[in-house]
């Protein structure tokens, strides 16, 4: 699933100590009252708001492309669905995957619009976007008009992926950062969830109400986001970036709680200068510098922000929460409805401990851990339901089990894991650059997974009519993700952005552990951070100037 945090700086309050639970990390830091530091990680914390549109907008689909009306409305004159009227597997791909193509854009828009609005109100203009298609799918009575809608939301939904986490991410304390962020994936699960809950109760209606009030209830998340995001104080970075000092510090006072000429509010002000100034010496970045091979390895960096958005999307994650009632229907499965509620309720609750675990644990090895179990449940999926008949209660209910073992795995791992990563690898001066390039590539393998799966399982002439057999792809994809993460995911629990760029200039992923200690350990001094090529470039670099 889709979203993606891009983080400049250390992270508010970089300098408290690192606790893992966050509980504890309130009560440790003596210079603020728990109240105070709890109001700000909630203030940051409720830009999550922004998965619900995601959430909510792939799960309503789900179910709205089954219902009755929506079929007589848009489908063609059938004998072999109940209502009467189906879909062509064309029109199926063309409906669900149409999201993916406006939240591409939309993710690759999202850096210009953080640069030029700022972070908060990037995501009120993101809200007015999505509300936009969102009135012309209300209103839609013909597919043209629909898809059009459909664009809309996504582009929307592709500016909110990449500009509220890129806000928590700039905005919240090192020591709690994984967890925040990860509020985002949480969200996004809430969405998936309110969607079938409302879809499963307005499914027996008659009429047309009883797919627009599921669609139509989508503006009150986009208000609520808009209306939240107005009030907020700015991210502090973007305000240094613009050069208004005053009201950074004003904003991080709101954010810390503290005054605005507390010390640590005047730190960490200095520090997000210094590495501003640090982007200035180097020049403007393009899209190019992202992939440009140096010892900060940002090319490498690049890349593993791209495919691990992209492996997130291949794991087959969104089979489920696009196409999941369909596959339970075509399974045997009699309510359909209620087994996708179950699976979202799974999605839910599991991405609880994923937010703990993440700061407990470590990014590297539960992804390593989540890849594996995926890949074990996936193929026993492929296994059953080519082995055994649907008639078979017994293994309809295997089947069921493991799929939502299968997403208990996701969901605590891949989900929200995915999003903290590439929020934290990137380098400063291509930070929001690379993160549109991520989030884009997720939108991509969205859009492409979304479009090919109907004619992968469909039984229909032109389709290949793989069924439940799909799952052997999907473990597969998920086999490929342990190799991945071994070789290009580092771990960087507990370390600051700066530290984790640091990093990358000393060791590799796979030994990343080992320098991690040393810099959790203080054995690294902080002025190693640049390194002489680094250095190098930006004498070169002042030359040309």
């Amino acid at each position: 699933m889709a979203g993606g945090p891009a983080a400049v700086g250390a992270g508010v309050g970089a300098n408290a100590p690192k606790v893992c639970l966050l509980v504890a990390s309130i009560v440790a830091q003596p210079h603020m009252s728990s109240q105070s530091k709890l109001v700000g990680i909630l203030m940051v914390a409720f830009s999550a708001f922004g998965g619900i549109l995601f959430g909510y907008d792939t799960g309503v689909i789900s179910g709205i492309k089954e219902m009755h009306p929506w079929l007589r409305e848009f489908g063609v004159p059938s004998s072999d669905h109940p209502s009467g009227y189906t879909i062509t597997s064309s029109t199926e791909s063309l409906v669900v995957s149409i999201l993916s193509v406006g939240t591409f854009f939309g993710a690759l828009f999202g850096a210009p619009i953080a640069d030029i609005l700022g972070r908060k109100w990037g995501v009120v203009f993101a809200c007015l976007v999505f509300s936009v298609g969102i009135a012309m799918q209300t209103a839609a009575v013909a597919v043209p008009l629909f898809v059009v809608g459909r664009v809309f939301a996504g582009l929307g939904v592709g500016l909110v992926s990449v500009l509220c986490p890129m806000y928590q991410s700039e905005c919240s304390p090192k020591w709690i950062r994984g967890a925040v962020v990860s509020t985002y994936q949480w969200a996004i699960t809430i969405g998936l969830l309110l969607a079938a809950v409302v879809n499963d109760g307005t499914k027996d209606r008659s009429g047309a109400d009883s797919y627009r009030i599921p669609i139509a209830l989508q503006f009150v998340w986009a208000g609520v986001l808009a209306g939240g995001m107005a009030l907020l104080p700015e991210s502090p970075r973007w305000l240094i970036k613009r050069g208004r000092d005053e009201d950074a510090a004003a904003a991080l006072a709101r954010l810390t709680r503290l005054a605005p000429d507390h010390p640590e509010v005047t730190q960490e002000l200095n520090e997000i200068k210094e590495n501003l100034e640090h982007e200035i010496s180097i020049g403007e970045s393009s899209y190019a510098d992202c992939f440009r091979w140096n010892d900060s390895k940002i090319g490498f960096r690049t890349l593993t922000g791209i495919f691990i958005q992209a492996w997130q999307q291949l794991t087959g994650i969104n089979f489920i929460f696009y196409y999941g009632t369909t596959f339970f229907q075509r399974s045997g499965i009699s309510d359909p409805f209620l087994i996708t509620i179950a699976t979202n309720i799974v999605n839910v609750f599991m991405t609880l401990p994923g937010m703990y675990g993440v700061e407990k644990f470590g990014r590297r090895r539960l992804l390593l851990v989540g890849a594996v179990g995926m890949c074990v449940c996936e193929f026993i999926v492929a296994i059953v339901g080519v082995a055994v008949p649907d008639s078979n209660i017994a293994a309809q209910k295997v089947l069921i089990a493991f799929v939502c073992i299968y997403i208990a795995f996701f969901a605590s791992t891949w989900g929200p894991i995915a999003w903290v990563i590439t929020g934290e690898i990137f380098p400063l001066q291509v930070r929001a650059k690379a993160m549109s390039l991520s989030v884009a590539s997720n939108w991509l393998w969205n859009f492409g997974i979304g479009y090919a799966t109907p004619y992968l399982v469909n039984t229909e002439a032109g389709s290949a009519g793989l069924e439940v057999k799909v799952f052997f792809i999907w473990g597969s994809t998920c086999a490929c993700c342990i190799i991945f993460t071994y070789f290009c995911v580092p771990e960087t629990k507990g370390l600051s952005l700066e530290q984790i760029d640091e990093m990358y200039q000393h060791t590799m992923p796979w030994r990343s552990h080992i320098y991690r200690n040393r810099l959790m350990a203080g054995e690294v001094a902080p002025a190693a951070r640049h390194s002489d090529s680094e250095k190098g470039e930006v004498a070169s670099a002042t030359e040309k100037i």
